[in-house]
């Protein structure tokens, strides 16, 4: 049984088994190169009564990339990308919510990637609630944004022989999320 806004007020982790953190890179110019992160933890505090007040912060292990290709995650862990072993995690950090409709929030906050911190806005749709089999209460949200990865300090790249480069810089970010309700 669904409830209303107003009862969703409280804290919430991310259930990592039924969250996607995933992004979308342009490759060769020609195909898009999918991939996520499957090492990540998160909390959120939502205020059903005033969403403005509600919180999230959330912390990825860069060493958890997955493309499907391993050979591409390893060089995706080194310096030229995300260097893994200096930058372990990818965090970010609500610093304003804004409701935009019953269903849509708009969540801006610092996104740290390497030694990068910059500002990011996410536009949000709130997709419901359950309570599960096991009595835990979920909330729903999917979003995504579009970042430049040069803006972050994530530069490498390959000129193609025929013009252009082997990877875009635009990076969009894809948030599947299902928070489960503590206490």
């Amino acid at each position: 049984m669904s409830v209303s806004i107003a009862e969703l007020t409280g804290d919430y982790i991310l259930d990592p088994a039924h969250t996607r953190i995933g992004f979308v890179a342009r490759h060769a110019m020609v195909t898009k190169v999918r991939g996520a992160f499957h090492e990540f933890e998160g909390t959120a505090h939502l205020d059903g009564a005033d969403p403005s007040r509600s919180s999230v912060q959330v912390v990825v292990k860069t060493e958890s990339i997955d493309t499907g290709v391993e050979q591409r995650d390893q060089h995706l862990r080194t310096n030229d990308f995300l260097d893994a072993p200096n930058f372990p995690d990818i965090t970010f950090r609500s610093t304003a919510i804004e409701p935009r409709s019953e269903t849509e929030y708009r969540v801006t906050g610092d996104l740290t990637v390497k030694d990068t911190t910059r500002p990011v806005t996410i536009d949000f749709e709130y997709t419901g609630n359950a309570v599960d089999p096991s009595g835990n209460l979920r909330v729903g949200l999917e979003g995504s944004v579009t970042i430049s990865r040069k803006e972050f300090g994530v530069t490498w790249n390959a000129a193609l022989e025929g013009g252009g480069v082997l990877v875009g810089d635009k990076v969009v970010l894809e948030f599947d999320i299902s928070a489960i309700k503590q206490g």
